[in-house]
């Protein structure tokens, strides 16, 4: 059995919840990719370091439960982003912690991006906001993205089967591009001014 994929999984939510919506949907995900390769996987929450993480202004002043965060999603080898959507947007502390991450860290990694909002109008979020953030940090966003409301659960179910069908081929694309990856060495990093 070859060895597992070091997948890490970022909670953008500011705010903890059990019934998270976006917690929902990643834990979808992730047992949708668990099906199709070995991984495993590290939880990164926004919601407990939230207030710490506002308090700094530059990575030497984070604490070090920010630090550990910083440093796990660093070592993703396939990052899962998700965030709900706040007036249009992903939420600032999300941004703030996104903006700590070193410039090479995330070369080449391949990010999967989700989000949660109210409605279908905020559903562009993932192209519009998340695909440019992760790809100025030149990671490798995959070209499926997962987007869900409230009406696409029930409870912790997800009753939508348009959002189950987009969750197996989000899962399936994923697998299909990170399994030939965790084979071959990793190519040396070469820096552009």
């Amino acid at each position: 059995m070859s060895s597992a994929l070091n997948v890490v999984a970022l909670i953008g939510s500011p705010t903890a919840s059990a019934n998270s919506r976006t917690l929902l949907l990643v834990r979808h995900l992730l047992e949708e990719l668990r099906e199709r390769i070995n991984i495993s996987l590290e939880l990164v929450e926004l919601a407990p370091i939230a207030r710490s993480l506002g308090q700094a202004l530059q990575r030497s002043e984070v604490e070090p439960q920010v630090e550990r965060a910083l440093a796990t999603i660093e070592s993703a080898q396939l990052l899962v982003a998700a965030t709900p959507v706040y007036r249009g947007s992903y939420p600032g502390l999300f941004k703030h912690l996104i903006d700590f991450i070193e410039l090479d860290a995330l070369v080449d990694t391949p990010v999967l991006l989700a989000a949660t909002g109210g409605s279908e109008r905020h559903a562009l979020v993932i192209d519009h906001q998340l695909r440019p953030l992760f790809s100025f940090l030149q990671a490798h966003t995959l070209p499926i993205g997962v987007y869900a409301t409230p009406a696409d659960f029930d409870g912790d179910r997800i009753n939508s089967a348009a959002l189950q069908a987009r969750i197996q081929l989000a899962a399936e694309r994923a697998a299909g591009h990170v399994a030939p990856r965790a084979a071959a060495l990793p190519a040396p990093l070469r820096r552009i001014a």
